[in-house]
């Protein structure tokens, strides 16, 4: 690979951790919303007798989507669970490889795998007008199902990320870096 490419690759790893970032702020953000909508909901239920299952509905959709979009961010900076007992003694080329492989094998497929069958989950839940089965609920419950796709597919993107990183790596433009567990 010429050196040309090598500004060219790190530019769309750069770009598609951008991404992944966004998305983590994002969840933060819906993280904020769900601790305002929870303190409410007790202030109001405990306070003034008011019961709302339309918030309370609310508290696990914010759950879902701070979730759902969180996810990709954690994949991004590397706090996602795997097994380390191989992982952290290996070199950065190595631990490269086994993210290159992991990606292309298990990941990548996953995500567009749900993110495929996902979309029909939400689109069913829209052409039904699935609400909820509770008076008071929330309707409209393909946009909580919808989040599933939707993360998905930000997932995949992430992956491309850390694929793009581990190419980078494994071609010598990433300076090497300690690990967590080298520190």
């Amino acid at each position: 690979m010429s050196s040309t490419s090598a500004p060219l690759l790190m530019r769309l790893e750069n770009g598609l951790n951008w991404i992944s970032d966004r998305l983590g702020s994002i969840s933060a953000l819906i993280f904020l919303l769900l601790l305002i909508n929870v303190f409410y909901d007790v202030f109001a239920r405990y306070l003034l007798n008011d019961v709302s299952i339309g918030l309370q509905e609310m508290e696990w959709h914010l759950f879902a989507a701070m979730f759902l979009l969180g996810v990709p961010f954690t994949l991004r900076v590397d706090g996602h669970v795997r097994v380390d007992l191989i992982y952290e003694r290996l070199s950065p080329n190595g631990r490269a490889w086994i993210d290159l492989a992991g990606t292309l094998i298990f990941l990548l497929p996953f995500c567009l795998l749900v993110a495929w069958f996902g979309l029909d989950f939400a689109k069913e839940a829209y052409e039904l007008g699935e609400g909820s089965g509770d008076p008071g609920g929330l309707s409209n419950r393909w946009i909580i199902k919808a989040a599933i796709p939707v993360s998905f597919g930000f997932m995949a993107v992430s992956g491309m990320g850390l694929l793009l990183n581990s190419v980078n790596t494994l071609l010598g433009y990433h300076k090497p870096i300690y690990h967590k567990t080298e520190l």
